[in-house]
């Protein structure tokens, strides 16, 4: 088990990436805490994973409560050794009508640096951040999503900038970038049967996988990348 007795928070879960990645992360043996908004959603994705191993609910919004979601997590978990923010959202805009800025670069890029701010203090040597960006934000633009846009770029930016900055302490950060993730996810189905090379998007357990291989130590000399995840889609 790769993540046998490593301590993983998961803020901005949900039915898909979040709920993928606890569970791959627990099959890999770490204790998890997920965190969500929505305390009856939280808790019907802690019954979930209950099975397969120890987990935690943490109900909170990251742009609000992120000091307090990381310090239960730490205390319920005994300790934090990796740290994975998916907060979502996808509006869109132009510049002529730029309505979703605010939300977008608050979801992109402030709750993302809010939750490093309060985890950092508490990772160690080997420890791991992992961020999710985007295609539409390191590859080729779309007319309609200036602020989704400008949003998962500044993430990718992000990771490059906390990965120089926290080089010397041996701390990781790294991102994922889809294209878009396809449906909940659910245990155990053959989800490979779901998609083939160049798709538009991809079921939760392609990005995920990735998210928590980032996590192990066979990713130990990847530090501030931003991982395509397209299936090859942008060369299409």
């Amino acid at each position: 088990m790769r993540l046998k007795n490593q301590r993983v928070l998961i803020v901005g879960a949900s039915r898909g990436l979040g709920f993928a990645t606890a569970y791959f992360a627990m099959k890999d043996g770490a204790a998890v805490a997920i965190n969500a908004r929505d305390k009856k959603k939280l808790d019907a994705l802690v019954r979930s994973l209950s099975g397969y191993g120890k987990v935690f609910g943490i109900a909170g919004d990251a742009l609000t409560d992120s000091k307090k979601i990381v310090n239960e997590a730490a205390k319920r978990l005994g300790g934090l050794d990796h740290v994975s923010v998916m907060v979502g959202g996808y509006e869109e805009d132009t510049i002529e009508a730029p309505k979703s800025l605010e939300a977008m670069l608050a979801n992109h890029i402030k709750a993302p640096v809010l939750v490093a701010n309060a985890a950092v203090g508490r990772l160690n040597r080997g420890s791991s951040i992992t961020l999710v960006s985007s295609i539409k934000g390191i590859s080729k633009a779309s007319p309609n999503q200036l602020s989704y846009g400008i949003g998962k770029a500044g993430t990718a930016k992000l990771v490059e900038i906390l990965s120089s900055e926290l080089l010397g302490r041996g701390i990781r950060i790294n991102a994922i970038a889809p294209h878009s993730i396809k449906g909940d996810f659910e245990p155990e189905r053959n989800w490979k049967r779901l998609r083939k090379l160049g798709d538009m998007s991809a079921p939760p357990e392609d990005f995920a996988r990735v998210i928590v291989w980032l996590m192990t130590d066979e990713a130990e000399f990847v530090n501030g990348a931003t991982i395509p995840m397209d299936g090859g889609l942008r060369f299409s």
